[in-house]
């Protein structure tokens, strides 16, 4: 054995000279790249597109800038609010701050209305009905970077403040002192970044804590906490400025929040590595004198799975790169290199570093042979103390699943089907303004233009249509539709006469599902005038843009990809199994339930986000993230169970085998679990709405497979098939028929 691969790669990474190699490489692979190269949070981009560039709204808006350039640029919208009523003082202030930016320019300003040009009396009809908003619009440059726009507005901020004494920005919008909020698109964009770079720090030290702690808490030595922290700790040194390399040289785009949840991917997936191997170790220990052995037998026993674990991840986010929809492509990158790296590091650099410190890691709880433990306990003078038998909890759950396999089974699927029904009844919402804490300075002025305008205001659709040289008037139509509020008069491209444009406002939300499920009505509307007017070709010759466009189109491209990666994911995994394994059985029964437990926990997510949050939809790219997370993570621990089961199965029967196995992976795999719930929980602690649902509903998943699918659901349907578990492998049907004998 000694001579397998496995048994040489394990010496390699733990001899007494090799291990300091592997130590020193890994130090000055970190330091060398971190020196050299970029770090990936100076090199996010958070203004990235997210649709095809052939998307319908895509194409429109493009068109429309081109064709109607009415303005230059992205526009933020200045919101001057004072419950009370705006006073003509405060109208002077607008106007003052038009002339102030109209003489001395920001950064990459492009266009400002000249409202100080505009009498007093005029600027009042454009205050809202009841008197206590006025919306002053200011356009930047495309592309302007957010950093920019940021300095932009605490520019304004501070121009406002010296004028009127108090910070616009922080006055209560139910006030009668003035207030003013920065929304539309530069408002959002600037408080998203916000969010997530103060977000960077408190994610990052909360999940070391949160690590730290039950590390203590499950071994109580500290040195064996701190290890799995500093094999994450350097797999983050290595993947940051690899990532940052690629992202400047245009290879990948990496935004703050792929960032985000890949620190916390990383801290709770590789300490699950960690785990795996510590928790050999420690059993090794108690049965070799030598603590090198010990590692060799423990790297044997759990490398396999380790590595099998991971390239299951790795592979799993790496379908995400065939993904259309922007945000999905660029977290496969990310994602897949830092756990790729953590793989590594835990079959590398953590074996080198438990090898060193040996039996100590362990302190003050220090696995002892029962020879060694005699020997220390006669030296003291003292009788040897009996262990506690390990594993109870795990024995009984083995003698359970296989005594009463149908008894689990039939329980296990009752609860996960009902659970998995409410996932029918999730509400999805596009909207990103949903996902803000109601106090961002975006999210407040547009609940003020919402309450003082027409709802609509904040974001109108624009309707190109090609007449083709005829007299074709479509607002009347229009404004027949229910969700409409208003349509401007048809304007005339300039270059083209036969293009014409309608401004469409809705009386709703603009970023509501109704008013999102309209854009289809809208386009055939459009389509039979045209048709009406004797128009070929009239499926080419309208063209929808603005915001609510653009979130119909973003809905149908996360379906397209859901439709697309998550078969692409199922089969991938399942030939890994397949591979690994060697059963056909195994595989499916493997792979059903981890697609169950994600329907259930997609179910028990929305119970508890929808009727006791009250969360009214869940934003629509959850799905796909949850369930790559969920199937790929889930079957890491299968694949750490089953593994003992296969290898116990060879010299003993399978019914023996199962309760072993579960016996002896119960309490490593519940820690991991719980850690790695824990991990991504620390995801709901934001104030960010998308990283709460999609934090929750993945601690929920994890701990289903945690507590429910890998202990109880998975060895119960293999004591119930028996030796059919295993088909076709020849070798354990062999096998059971010498059990039989």
């Amino acid at each position: 054995m000694d001579e397998t691969l496995l048994g040489r790669l394990s010496r390699m990474m733990i001899g007494k000279v090799s291990r300091w190699v592997v130590i020193a490489i890994w130090i000055i692979a970190a330091t060398i790249l971190t020196i050299t190269l970029p770090d990936v949070k100076d090199r996010t981009s958070n203004n990235t597109a997210d649709l095809p560039a052939d998307s319908a709204s895509v194409v429109a808006d493009k068109l429309i800038k081109e064709e109607f350039p009415n303005s230059s640029g992205i526009p933020a919208l200045l919101t001057w609010h004072r419950e009370g009523g705006l006073t003509e003082a405060d109208l002077g202030e607008v106007q003052y701050l038009s002339k102030e930016l109209t003489e001395n320019p920001l950064t990459q300003q492009s266009f400002l209305p000249p409202l100080h040009e505009i009498p007093l009396p005029a600027l009042q009809g454009s205050v809202s009905e009841d008197g206590t908003t006025f919306v002053q619009p200011l356009f930047f440059k495309e592309k302007t970077e957010t950093a920019v726009l940021e300095k932009n507005l605490k520019i304004i901020n501070r121009i406002v403040t010296e004028r009127v004494g108090l910070d616009p920005f922080k006055v209560q919008t139910n006030t009668e002192n003035l207030s003013l909020r920065v929304t539309g698109p530069v408002g959002i964009s600037v408080d998203a970044t916000g969010l997530f770079s103060g977000a960077d720090f408190q994610l990052l030290f909360a999940t070391v804590i949160l690590v730290l702690v039950v590390l203590l808490l499950i071994y109580r030595s500290p040195l064996l906490a701190i290890i799995p922290l500093i094999g994450v700790g350097f797999a983050y040194l290595v993947t940051s400025p690899i990532l940052g390399f690629m992202a400047d040289h245009d290879w990948i785009t990496v935004d703050s929040q792929a960032i985000s949840i890949m620190t916390v991917l990383l801290f709770g997936a590789g300490t699950d590595y960690c785990l795996f191997l510590i928790s050999h170790y420690r059993s090794e220990l108690r049965h070799h004198e030598s603590k090198r052995e010990a590692m060799i037998a423990a790297f044997k026993d759990s490398s396999g799975a380790i590595a099998m674990s991971g390239l299951t991840i790795v592979i799993s986010l790496l379908t995400l790169l065939v993904a259309k929809y922007g945000a999905y492509h660029r977290f496969a990158v990310p994602f897949s290199l830092s756990i790729l790296i953590m793989m590594l590091a835990a079959l590398t650099l953590v074996p080198a570093l438990l090898s060193v410190f040996g039996r100590a890691s362990f302190f003050p709880i220090v696995p002892r042979t029962p020879e060694m433990e005699e020997a220390r306990a006669k030296k003291k003078g003292k009788t040897v103390k009996k262990h506690k038998e390990a594993g109870r909890i795990g024995n009984w759950i083995g003698n359970i699943v296989t005594t009463k396999p149908w008894t689990v089974i039939l329980t296990c699927l009752i609860i996960f089907s009902v659970l998995a029904g409410y996932s029918s009844q999730i509400k999805y919402s596009y909207d990103i303004l949903s996902s803000f804490p109601e106090d961002m300075n975006s999210r407040e002025g547009y609940k003020v233009i919402s309450d003082s305008y027409t709802p609509g205001e904040l974001a109108p659709a624009t309707v190109v249509v090609d007449t083709d040289g005829k007299d074709i008037d479509l607002a009347d139509e229009l404004k027949k539709m229910n969700l409409v509020e208003s349509v401007t008069d048809p304007i005339n491209s300039k270059s083209n006469k036969d293009l014409q444009s309608y401004e469409v406002t809705f009386n709703i939300n603009p970023y509501d599902i109704e008013a999102i499920n309209s854009i289809p009505d809208i386009r055939s509307l459009a389509e039979k005038e045209l048709k009406a007017a004797n128009i070929s070709a009239v499926d080419e010759k309208v063209w929808i843009g603005g915001q609510t466009a653009t979130q119909f189109d973003k809905r149908d491209t996360v379906k397209i990809d859901e439709f697309m990666i998550i078969p692409i994911i199922i089969v991938l995994i399942s030939l890994l199994l397949l591979a690994y394994l060697r059963s056909v059985t195994a595989m499916i029964y493997l792979m059903g339930t981890v697609i169950l437990s994600f329907f259930a926990a997609m179910g028990l997510g929305w119970i508890i986000l929808h009727y006791f949050m009250g969360v009214e939809a869940i934003e629509g790219t959850i799905p796909l993230y949850s369930f790559v997370f969920l199937v790929a993570l889930g079957e890491d621990y299968n694949i750490f169970m089953v593994s003992s089961i296969w290898r116990k199965k060879k010299t003993m029967p399978i019914k023996q085998a199962i309760r072993e196995g579960v016996a002896e992976t119960s309490g490593v795999i519940t820690s991991a679990g719980i850690i790695l719930a824990a991990t991504f929980s620390v995801l709901a602690t934001l104030p960010i709405q998308v990283l709460v649902q999609f934090g929750l509903i993945t601690a929920l998943g994890v701990l289903m497979d945690t507590f429910i699918v890998r202990p109880f659901l998975v060895p119960a349907i293999t004591a119930l098939l028996g030796r059919r578990a295993f088909w076709p492998s020849k070798v354990a049907i062999h096998e059971e028929k010498e059990s039989a004998q």
